[in-house]
């Protein structure tokens, strides 16, 4: 039994529309589908777009200093010229300093006790060291001392805080507020370059 024409136009113009629908569905489908892989792609490269990270040891390069807070007396080798000295964080949080003033004198004698007293004096006002552990809070880093050089009068002094700034992966410098150096009250900035 043959379809009327009538029927058969209708039959072909439902089996057209049905065919432009889903075509637009399909099309709409391949949008959304693009548009949310771009999404995700863009979401997963910020999750691995981090800020470099403090652990690892890192070796001093220079030491600044200053007294007021616009710099003019800044002075680029508080440490003199070539100061040494590492600092290493750990992942578990510990952390341990040495800084060492650039031409530190040998002692006299190959003995701590024995050496004259203005040559101990020497040596210990020369070197900065200290280990504990440490909090990194955004830009600030606490160094919670457990065992130094100079024992603190009180245990808050035992809290060493720095101003964390990276200049790119592999150099970080940590500034201090003021400290008291030879009476005066300074801000010290110590540059570090990664060990490799």
């Amino acid at each position: 039994m043959e379809m009327p024409e009538r029927d058969m136009r209708l039959s072909t113009r439902r089996t057209q529309v049905r065919g432009n629908t889903m075509a637009r569905s399909l099309w709409i489908l391949a949008v959304l589908a693009l548009a949310t892989a771009h999404s995700a792609a863009a979401q997963s490269t910020d999750k691995f777009e981090t800020k470099p990270s403090i652990v690892g040891t890192w070796r001093l390069l220079a030491v600044y200093s200053w007294a007021d807070k616009d710099k003019k007396d800044l002075n680029k080798q508080a440490y003199g010229p070539h100061p040494k000295g590492f600092i290493t964080y750990t992942a578990d949080g510990r952390m341990s300093v040495i800084e060492t003033y650039d031409n530190r004198k040998p002692l006299s004698v190959n003995d701590l006790v024995r050496s004259p007293a203005a040559e101990r004096a020497q040596a210990y006002s020369s070197v900065i060291t200290y280990a504990g552990t440490y909090t990194l809070k955004g830009d600030t880093v606490i160094h919670h001392q457990e065992v130094l050089q100079s024992p603190g009068r009180n245990p808050l002094a035992n809290e060493q805080v720095r101003t964390v700034t990276f200049q790119g992966p592999d150099r970080v410098s940590l500034r201090t507020p003021p400290v008291s150096r030879n009476g005066v009250q300074e801000f010290h900035e110590m540059f570090w370059e990664r060990v490799k």
